[in-house]
């Protein structure tokens, strides 16, 4: 078994996630079984209760375990299916060891950071190790270099490396080197002050990720290798990519990183064949035509509360050969002027969340899709509103609404899961994981899946409530996926309506770049047949296409 421990330093936010998925990328292109792991030194036992302005999105993982995004990297850029084995948290940690302080099982001893909280951090990942399912398990260690909180985990690399042995572990540290544009020059010192803080811990990376927006020579490259005591071929550059974050493994590749490693840990390996990869890319950066998107939200200013949305939406365009311009919505703008903002979008896609602001500009939304007949894809909260949507306005049920926002709602047409009526804590007690879902036959759904059964992950406490089911199913609204019993709704679509889908699931937790979502797939079939007048069909350039389309729109990335 090798090792390969991903560290950040300087500052956060660049990319440690990103680069590990892409060098497991290219480690799984050469024949190599990938794992992952990521460790996370917030106190928080997982991100579920955290406020996506905080975190960025929750990403549920098969088992139900709410994890980071980043290991929605992972799952996207590999063939991984991850769970709650592969995400170790501080408050997971110390609560592990409490409990058994509590239950006795340090036999009086007193209980330290040292060994006790370390013994746990090793063991997580020798859980991994002793499945002997997989060549190389690639760890990222959360935060940067220096946090108090990130010193446990630090300490524990440092003992696991002593106890398998230098020869199976690479670490690869992550680091900014800025350039000064007064001085005209890139500035190696905030790397070299990140690399002398991790050798205080007592670890020495063989590698640096040099997250940089200018080239580095071959001077800068000398000196960082200098100060920082690794190899100068082991100083890749990682220059912001230009269009796509699916740019990076070719990127890496390019500096030989995945040879390296290989190297390093003495694997034999063949060569990546990138040509799959390069040909998604290619569409990425390359579209033959284009088509705007609306997401309507309430968190759409920052940009990784959507994150696996907006991948799944371009892995869906580059299926047909398609790029994509988003006009990103707040709800609440919506409480005015809907015809103006939406007129003119081939597509209409409210995600899922929770609380209730924002929630009429999301009904008013899934409103306009109805009657404008304007392609419409609904996740969770999606399906909840466009519910509401349409026993308000078409089956007269004027007090239409859910419990979450009225709790005496005189028609509680989404209503708290049976289940749920007992729970008071907030903590991963929602309706979580991957469940079952039964396909109709002769519906739009069982069109887009091709099958009757399918498995779907959830995260939500709110459902339809089926005793309007009859009532609602009589004015076309029909209920094309339930749960093996029948007792859930867990899929919607109107009859009449060319694409108006809406799910109780997270679609987007189960996209790939080379296998796109099916409701994503149809999802932009159909606002490509639907282009309003005047929108641009093709690229202005097919070669080089506009990346910075008009101010409303944010090109997918």
């Amino acid at each position: 078994m090798k090792y390969i421990f991903i560290t950040g330093g300087v500052v956060s936010s660049l990319g440690k996630g990103l680069a590990a998925a892409s060098l497991g990328t290219l480690l799984e292109l050469r024949g190599l079984r990938v794992v992952f792991q990521k460790f996370d030194p917030y106190l928080n036992v997982d991100p579920g209760t955290m406020n996506p302005f905080q975190h960025g999105e929750v990403y549920v993982l098969n088992d139900g375990a709410e994890t980071d995004l980043d290991l929605g990297h992972y799952e996207r850029f590999t063939n991984c299916v991850l769970s709650r084995h592969n995400n170790l948290t501080s408050g997971q940690v110390y609560e592990s060891v409490i409990l058994k302080e509590r239950r006795g099982d340090y036999l009086g001893k007193t209980v330290q950071v040292i060994p006790h909280v370390t013994d746990a951090i090793k063991d997580r990942i020798r859980e991994l190790s002793d499945e002997s399912k997989y060549d190389v398990v690639i760890t990222e260690i959360g935060g940067t270099t220096g946090d108090i909180e990130g010193l446990p985990f630090l300490e524990a690399i440092r003992q696991f490396i002593l106890e398998v042995g230098a020869q199976n572990v690479v670490n690869m540290h992550v680091t900014l080197v800025p350039y000064i544009k007064a001085a005209h020059e890139l500035k190696t010192k905030p790397t070299q002050q990140s690399v002398a803080k991790l050798r205080e811990i007592g670890l020495q990376p063989q590698v640096l990720i040099c997250r940089t927006e200018n080239p580095l020579d071959r001077d800068v490259r000398q000196k960082l290798s200098m100060f920082c005591s690794v190899s100068p071929k082991a100083v890749i550059e990682a220059r912001d990519v230009e269009h796509t974050v699916y740019e990076y493994p070719l990127m890496l590749h390019a500096e030989e990183l995945d040879k390296l490693v290989c190297d390093l840990l003495r694997l034999e390996t063949p060569e990546p064949d990138l040509a799959n990869w390069q040909k998604f890319v290619e569409r990425v950066i390359s579209p033959k035509k284009r088509v705007k998107i609306a997401v309507v939200g309430k968190y759409i200013h920052l940009q990784d509360a959507y994150k696996s949305i907006y991948e799944s939406l371009t892995h869906a365009a580059a299926s047909q050969d398609c790029g994509i311009d988003l006009k990103l919505i707040d709800a609440e703008s919506l409480q005015d002027d809907v015809d103006g903002q939406l007129k003119d979008v081939a597509g209409i896609l409210i995600p899922g969340g929770f609380g209730e602001r924002g929630v009429e500009g999301k009904i008013r939304a899934a409103q306009f899709a109805r009657k404008h007949k304007v392609p419409y894809l609904g996740l969770c909260l999606g399906m909840q509103v466009a519910t509401i949507e349409f026993a308000r306005n078409v089956c007269g049920i004027k007090n239409a609404n859910s419990t979450e926002f009225d709790k005496d709602a005189a028609e509680p047409v989404i209503s708290l899961l049976e289940e749920q009526r007992g729970v008071h804590t907030k903590g991963a007690s929602m309706r979580l994981g991957t469940w079952p879902t039964k396909i109709a036959p002769g519906t739009l759904a069982g069109k887009i899946y091709g099958r009757a059964d399918v498995l779907e992950r959830h995260r939500h406490r709110y459902e339809f409530n089926m005793k309007y089911r009859e009532r609602m199913t009589e004015k076309g609204f029909t209920i094309s996926g339930t749960s093996p019993d029948g007792a859930l709704a867990e899929l919607i679509e109107l009859r009449g309506h060319p694409y108006f889908l809406a799910c109780q699931y997270h679609p987007e937790f189960q996209s790939k770049p080379n296998k796109p979502h099916p409701l994503f797939k149809g999802f932009i079939q159909a606002c490509l047949a639907h282009q309003p007048d005047g929108a641009p069909r093709v690229a202005t350039d097919p070669l080089s296409p506009p990346r910075v389309p008009d101010r409303e729109l944010v090109p997918q990335r």
